[in-house]
């Protein structure tokens, strides 16, 4: 354990000395007041970054006394990672939205703006999976770089990278890729094998597409008209159906697509799928 003081002391450094130098690279050429105003709104919403540097500071005066606390270590071992990434999420965003034009740049520092940065990396420090923590990135740097989306729009982004799980996700790029394909079609690009309908797994399937009909972001295909409302279908002349059953979780007649809502958000938090707005 004394041969590991140094090498802690040293990583602590090493981390906050990188943040602080990417973060200058990337305010350079005379942007730094409003990246700084970025950087601030950033960090201040996550709580442990604030423990971070006071740690830091600790073992400052620690080195000096030659005493580096075993606590201190588990603790950096537990960040490290995180802390290396958070300070590289940040310059990503920075690096993209110094290229857009004057406009833009005023808007990076609008308290508007600064206020969806707090609110999303909020959610980036206390999602699960980098999945997660990826479609922030893509939410925020998009956001930045367009006034098309409305500031409440981005909030409800958030609110369902929040809510919804990997599998959610997995759905909603199918439904996108495939506008018009089943349940059935769903199941069978994602699993393959059709497990039974009274299984777990169907079960699960049936809550997924509950849950992303009920929240606006799928639903069943609809024809609309000329003006883009709604056409009731008529029921004229359809046949009850004489199946013993219920419908199948993999049902494979009625076919799905992404609401305007759904769709705006694979466009904001999906780069692999839609393109990055302002590429």
């Amino acid at each position: 354990m004394e041969n590991e003081k140094p090498k802690i002391v040293a990583l602590a450094h090493k981390i906050t000395d990188r943040i602080k130098t990417e973060l200058q690279e990337a305010a350079a050429g005379g942007k730094k007041r409003k990246f700084a105003r970025f950087t601030l709104a950033a960090l201040s919403s996550i709580p442990w970054v604030g423990g971070f540097l006071s740690a830091t500071a600790a073992l400052d005066a620690e080195k000096e006394q030659g005493v580096v606390n075993e606590f201190h270590q588990l603790w950096y071992e537990e960040h490290k990672e995180k802390l290396f990434e958070l300070g590289k999420t940040i310059t990503d965003i920075l690096n993209r939205l110094s290229n857009f034009d004057e406009e833009i740049k005023n808007r990076i520092e609008s308290p508007s703006y600064l206020s969806l940065i707090r609110k999303g990396f909020r959610s980036w420090d206390q999602a699960d999976t980098q999945e997660k923590r990826n479609l922030i990135k893509n939410l925020l740097t998009n956001a930045g770089g367009t006034k098309l989306c409305p500031d409440d729009l981005v909030r409800l982004f958030i609110e369902w990278i929040d809510h919804y799980h990997e599998a959610h996700f997995m759905v909603i790029k199918e439904i996108y890729i495939n506008s018009g394909i089943t349940r059935g079609g769903i199941w069978n690009s994602i699993h393959g094998d059709r497990p039974r309908e009274d299984s777990a797994e169907a079960d699960l399937y049936k809550r997924l597409i509950r849950d992303l009909s009920t929240g606006g972001v799928i639903r069943q295909h609809r024809s609309t008209n000329i003006h883009g409302q709604f056409i009731k279908e008529s029921t004229k002349g359809r046949q009850r159906s004489s199946s013993s059953t219920l419908k199948s979780a993999f049902d494979d007649q009625e076919p799905y697509e992404l609401t305007e809502l759904g769709r705006q958000f694979v466009h904001y938090t999906m780069d692999e799928l839609a393109p990055q707005i302002g590429s």
